[in-house]
């Protein structure tokens, strides 16, 4: 029999794991980063400073995949900061999605920077999802991961510190903030079945 070739997935992951792709993925999510935390300038401003940490919730999602490609690049790994990245990657960048798609919905006008949102926040989940062989997650780093996604979601729809959404939206925040939750609670799951349960099909980082 004739030599089985690699699946088109596992020949792709394996090119967006290369030095350079996740090089340019580092550039990419550290400069994204940057940008979301000055999107978020208006309404830091207008926030008590000890919530600050839990208002920007995608740049601070984008920094912890930026911290995960840079330990990466070097050869380091921390299965915390995976845990935390993959479920925020996820949680925040559906979330952005839903947001803008459903005030376009809804009658609000959308322009070129909703349009923007909803690209750049939706590769923000595809590429959490792309890497799960690679992460390094155990149970624990999940349930922190949880943690912290639920004490952000009580900060954001108990204090009312959430992201600034359409105005049209306003009249569903609770029902936002609900589905919320539960995108943080499938976030969490698909990092666990696409990573933790499959512990004997980890991936290395290719050289």
């Amino acid at each position: 029999m004739g030599a089985q070739h690699p699946s088109l997935y596992k020949r792709l992951i394996k090119i967006a794991a290369s030095p350079l792709m996740l090089c340019a993925l580092f550039l990419i999510n550290f400069f994204g980063t940057i940008y979301g935390y000055i999107w978020y300038a208006g309404q830091l401003s207008v926030t008590p400073w000890y919530f600050w940490p839990f208002v920007p919730d995608s740049p601070t999602a984008s920094l912890f995949f930026t911290i995960v490609l840079g330990l990466w690049l070097f050869r380091k790994r921390s299965g915390l900061i995976e845990a935390l990245a993959v479920v925020t990657l996820i949680k925040y960048g559906i979330w952005a999605v839903f947001m803008n798609t459903g005030a376009g919905l809804y009658g609000a006008e959308l322009n070129w920077q909703n349009y923007m949102l909803i690209i750049s926040h939706g590769a923000m989940a595809v590429q959490a999802v792309l890497y799960l062989p690679y992460y390094r997650i155990r149970p624990w780093h999940l349930v922190i991961a949880l943690l912290w996604t639920v004490h952000n979601d009580i900060i954001d729809y108990v204090y009312n510190m959430h992201p600034w959404v359409s105005t049209v939206l306003m009249d569903d925040i609770q029902h936002i903030g609900y589905l919320t939750f539960w995108l943080g609670i499938i976030g969490a799951a698909i990092a666990y079945w696409g990573n933790v349960h499959q512990r004997a099909r980890h991936l290395d980082l290719p050289s």
